[in-house]
């Protein structure tokens, strides 16, 4: 049996499952417990990311945590192509609203994850990941605001949410500068991450607001 023989609902439950399950990786806590003998979530921030996971473990591990977290998302996105290949033979913007939808289920997977007792990271890296596979015109952009957020301040909190309030404003002025159609679907799922990226965020707003958020360094800063 293929995935063409599947029924339309059966596939795209399973497509949405193994996005799920795909962001519920926990990298930064199998790689912090396997080759250190820390779980990176009682340490530092407590947070199962990138950054935090630099602080505990130093840069090399969370380069790999990066990497992975970014390619679950961009994964996420391409599976989808198969188990969605149905929509897309009715309407190709069917497709990439399933795209869409599988790439939200890896990030909640990424922020709740099954394999970790349901306590992950804040989904910043594997909703680039997502990004980077569905909207290739506009991640440049938006990685160029996180660089220059990042030189100006080194918060990765500050550079992760100016980059996420960007994209809803690159996607919506580059439709008009490059002369295509602004789809109202995608251009609401834009707004969706940039909200989602700033509530995953609040107690960092809070901390940059009190003056407490430490800033970043490209070295292990927490024993």
């Amino acid at each position: 049996m293929t995935l063409n023989d599947l029924p339309l609902a059966t596939a795209l439950t399973i497509g949405l499952a193994i996005a799920y399950l795909l962001g519920s990786i926990p990298s930064a806590v199998w790689i912090g417990k396997s080759f250190y003998g820390i779980d990176v979530r009682e340490k530092g921030s407590k947070n199962a990311g990138t950054t935090n996971t630099i602080r505990v473990l130093g840069l090399l591990p969370g380069l790999f945590v990066l990497a992975i977290d970014v390619f679950k998302g961009w994964l996420a996105v391409y599976f989808a192509k198969f188990f969605g290949s149905s929509l897309a033979e009715m309407n190709p913007d069917y497709l990439v609203y399933y795209q869409l939808v599988v790439g939200m289920f890896a990030v909640i997977g990424h922020a709740l994850p099954v394999f970790a007792h349901f306590k992950g990271g804040k989904g910043v890296a594997t909703m680039l990941g997502v990004v980077i596979g569905l909207f290739e015109r506009i991640i440049p952009l938006v990685l160029a605001v996180f660089v220059v957020v990042f030189i100006l301040t080194h918060y990765i909190s500050a550079s992760s949410m100016s980059a996420a309030i960007s994209f809803p404003i690159f996607y919506a002025t580059c439709s008009i500068w490059l002369h295509y159609d602004i789809n109202t679907v995608q251009l609401c799922f834009s707004i969706i991450v940039a909200l989602f990226i700033i509530w995953t965020h609040r107690k960092n707003i809070k901390r940059l607001i009190n003056k407490q958020e430490p800033k970043f360094k490209f070295k292990k800063t927490v024993d």
